[in-house]
């Protein structure tokens, strides 16, 4: 029980106005809006001609990182300073709690995709049910199973033949990278992702373990053995993502299959970049600046708390995208 009266409160630290949320907003913006430009080209784009796309997303995505710099350089100085009150270490709490829901209803959406593709479309684009009586007409002999070998277009003899829907030319891949397709069990990258990044989450869980027992070594062990696992687990993906473009011609434009492998794959490669990128930076901050206690780390805990969340996501996808 505390002996603050009624009249005592807690001080609580107001940083002054700034720009920085505006400028991240910026930043992120042209960085999705590169993106987006990018996988247009790629899709829908004339190969011989030049477009903007990729300078738009390398220039908003600079900007972006650069703002997320100065702002957590500011907030770590702040917490040095002894500015940060308890009540402002909970709004830190509460927001990333709130980030990372966020990121649940960000990939919840692309999972909802995969469902209704998988589940509802692809029947109904077979002829399946009653959303399927017009479409088995329109789409005569395609025949829906997944992963989707053949795209309608195909099944009705090409993009010329279509009758509705002609927005591109799509060819299938001719293996996909699914467990039933793999040629042998010890070669198959996703399994070894899956160990790999598995084993980064109990890496992390024994860093944490390390600084809540004030013992500094075994901190920066384990987070370093973490960060080389995420490292790992991203040159896998890319030797993955070659496989997949070179030997299998699974690609963006090779129907919806290709399209929402990459998406969530891609999309999840990206956040454990993020991931990894946050955990070296509290790793150059424990080994180079010598911050965290036991008691004052939530830079870290955060970032594991994140890197929890990524595994979560990836366990998810192993079941949906390559299992069943």
């Amino acid at each position: 029980m505390t002996s603050q009266t009624s009249t005592e409160y807690a001080k609580y630290y107001v940083p002054e106005k700034s720009k920085l949320a505006v400028c991240a907003t910026i930043g992120l913006v042209l960085s999705i809006f590169g993106a987006a430009s990018i996988m247009n080209d790629m899709t829908f784009g004339d190969p011989g001609q030049e477009t903007s796309s990729w300078t738009i997303f390398l220039l908003g995505l600079f900007f972006f990182i650069a703002t997320l710099f100065n702002w957590f350089r500011i907030t770590i100085k702040e917490n040095i300073a002894g500015m940060n009150s308890a009540q402002l270490k909970k709004s830190y709490v509460l927001g990333m709690f709130w980030f990372i829901f966020s990121e649940v209803m960000f990939f919840f959406a692309f999972f909802g995709a995969l469902f209704y593709v998988r589940v509802l479309v692809g029947p109904w684009l077979a002829g399946e049910g009653e959303g399927g009586r017009m479409n088995g007409l329109l789409w005569e002999g395609f025949s829906f199973s997944w992963p989707l070998m053949q795209t309608p277009q195909e099944a009705v003899g090409g993009a010329g033949a279509q009758l509705i829907a002609n927005n591109g030319s799509f060819t299938s891949a001719n293996t996909s990278l699914s467990f039933n397709d793999a040629h042998a069990w010890w070669a198959w990258l996703p399994l070894w992702n899956t160990l790999v990044l598995l084993s980064s989450s109990f890496t992390c869980h024994l860093a944490h373990m390390g600084i809540l027992n004030g013992n500094r070594s075994k901190f920066n062990f384990w987070l370093a053995v973490t960060v080389l696992l995420g490292m790992i687990f991203l040159g896998l993906q890319y030797m993955e993502y070659h496989e997949a473009y070179v030997e299998y011609g699974l690609t963006l434009n090779a129907g919806i299959y290709g399209s929402t492998f990459f998406m969530l794959t891609g999309f999840h490669g990206f956040h454990v970049f993020m991931g990894m990128t946050m955990l070296l930076i509290q790793l150059l901050r424990s080994v180079v600046g010598k911050q965290f206690t036991a008691d004052d780390h939530f830079g870290f805990e955060a970032s594991s708390w994140y890197w929890h969340f990524v595994d979560v996501v990836w366990v998810f996808l192993f079941l949906f995208v390559y299992i069943l």
